[in-house]
C-alpha cells in the first residue's frame, strides 16, 4: 500500500471524527441545520472514501481513476462542509461558490468512481 492510500485513509478518519463532532455540536445548538448537514456529508463521504480506497488499492476498480475519485470525494467534502461550518461559526462563507464547488466535486467523485468500475482491465 502506497503512502497516498494511507493518507487517504487517514483523511477518512479525520472526516469521520469531524462528522461526529459536528453532529454532537448540532444536537446541542438551537439553530444548527448547517452543522447537521456538514456532519452528514463528512460521515457519509468518509465511508465512501474508505470503500473507494479499498476497491482501488485491491484493483477491483481501475486504480488511477479510483484514486482520482477518492481525491474528488475528499476535496468536495472539505469544501462543502467547510463552507457550511464557516457560515455557522464565522457568519461568512469560505469563499464565493465554495459549497456548490464542493458539491460538484462530490458528484464528480461519484461519477469518476462509476467510470473506474467500468474501465476495461488491462490484459
Amino acid at each position: 500500500m502506497t503512502a497516498l492510500w494511507r493518507i487517504l485513509i487517514a483523511l477518512a478518519g479525520l472526516m469521520g471524527a469531524a462528522g461526529v463532532a459536528l453532529a454532537a455540536k448540532a444536537a446541542h445548538d438551537a439553530d444548527a441545520a448547517r452543522l447537521a448537514t456538514a456532519s452528514t456529508m463528512l460521515l457519509f463521504h468518509a465511508c465512501a472514501l474508505l470503500g473507494t480506497v479499498a476497491l482501488a488499492e485491491r484493483g477491483i476498480v481501475a486504480r488511477r481513476i479510483g484514486l482520482l475519485a477518492a481525491i474528488g470525494l475528499v476535496l468536495g467534502a472539505a469544501l462543502f462542509s467547510g463552507d457550511l461550518m464557516m457560515r455557522q461559526f464565522a457568519g461568512d462563507r469560505l469563499f464565493p461558490f465554495a459549497a456548490p464547488t464542493g458539491g460538484m466535486l462530490l458528484i464528480g467523485g461519484w461519477l469518476v468512481l462509476a467510470l473506474a468500475a467500468l474501465w476495461p482491465r488491462r490484459a
